[in-house]
């Protein structure tokens, strides 16, 4: 009985602890998102969005320099930005770059591996070479708008908007009014995934051992794999997985931490089940398929040249 006891209180202080992390994130893209919606124009994102594929890869992938949010944060934001006109590969270039490419993350990373700057520079280094590589193929390959579409709810509340925009009414203090109205609606939307993403990476953190990590180290490919798997499966926030990498730096070969702290951010569980509720579940799946492959390969190779 004392041992379930354990497992649950375990159980609960990660659930919590994954909620209190990622909330201010999902509170910060809720209210950007809204105030967007209420003062960006689809003309002004039409102006600042770059035209060519190589400077909007290139820009959906520095863009967490300006923006810096995890995705929980950032999946409320790109979906507001594509119902206004960003290029979807734009977007989704950004949501897999920013939580890695930002300066919060940049400076937790090189506290966490104060010893191993190489593996510090490789994390940034792989992370941009990804994303920029996932934008270009977005770009060449992704034939329709892969977002879900919207339900009849939505299309009516945003004509309403667009009407009491168009009556003359569409003052400064008229859209302040309406920014909170938007940011509860973005909350309730994707808190709800979070919550069930959160419950089940904390049910996974509590069942793992570090006995049955420690088995599959020794294993090269099969490393690499687990360590991808395990950051999909715990859904760290990425202000933080460079610390819990750096607490397997001595079970582990560099190539398969590489692996895991480039991957983990860029999708996992949680952040997932928000994907679903915006693009469409055929296009989720062939899009972690292709982030998988290119982490893969990519940590492979600054394995095979010496870089980290």
């Amino acid at each position: 009985m004392h041992w379930d006891f354990d497992k649950l209180q375990t159980f609960k202080i990660i659930f919590i602890s994954i909620i209190l992390e990622a909330l201010p994130f999902l509170l910060i893209g809720v209210l950007v998102s809204a105030i967007l919606q209420a003062f960006v124009s689809d003309r002004l994102i039409g102006k600042l969005t770059p035209r060519h594929p190589i400077t909007g890869a290139l820009f959906g992938s520095l863009l967490g320099i300006v923006l810096p949010l995890c995705e929980c944060g950032m999946i409320p934001i790109v979906r507001r930005l594509i119902r206004k006109g960003l290029p979807a590969y734009i977007g989704l270039t950004y949501i897999v770059a920013g939580p890695i490419l930002n300066p919060v993350v940049v400076s937790a990373t090189f506290a966490a591996f104060r010893t191993n700057r190489e593996l510090a520079y490789s994390r940034f280094y792989l992370a941009f070479l990804v994303s920029f590589a996932l934008g270009l193929l977005l770009y060449s390959f992704m034939s329709k708008n892969p977002m879900k579409a919207e339900s009849h709810h939505h299309h009516q509340h945003h004509r309403n908007n667009r009407l009491h925009a168009s009556v003359g009414s569409s003052g400064f203090m008229h859209k302040l009014a309406h920014t909170p109205g938007h940011a509860a609606e973005e909350f309730f939307d994707m808190g709800k995934f979070l919550l069930f993403g959160a419950f089940f990476t904390a049910l996974l953190q509590t069942v793992i051992s570090r006995q049955a990590i420690a088995a599959v180290a020794d294993h090269d490919f099969g490393s690499q794999l687990f360590m991808m798997g395990l950051a999909y499966l715990l859904s760290l926030c990425s202000t933080s997985d460079a610390f819990v990498a750096a607490s397997f730096n001595s079970l582990f070969p560099p190539t398969a931490l590489l692996a895991f702290l480039v991957f983990g951010p860029m999708v996992d569980l949680k952040s997932t089940l928000m994907l679903l509720s915006v693009f469409r579940r055929k296009f989720v799946l062939a899009f972690i398929l292709l982030l998988f492959a290119l982490v893969f390969v990519g940590s492979f190779l600054f394995g095979e040249l010496g870089w980290v």
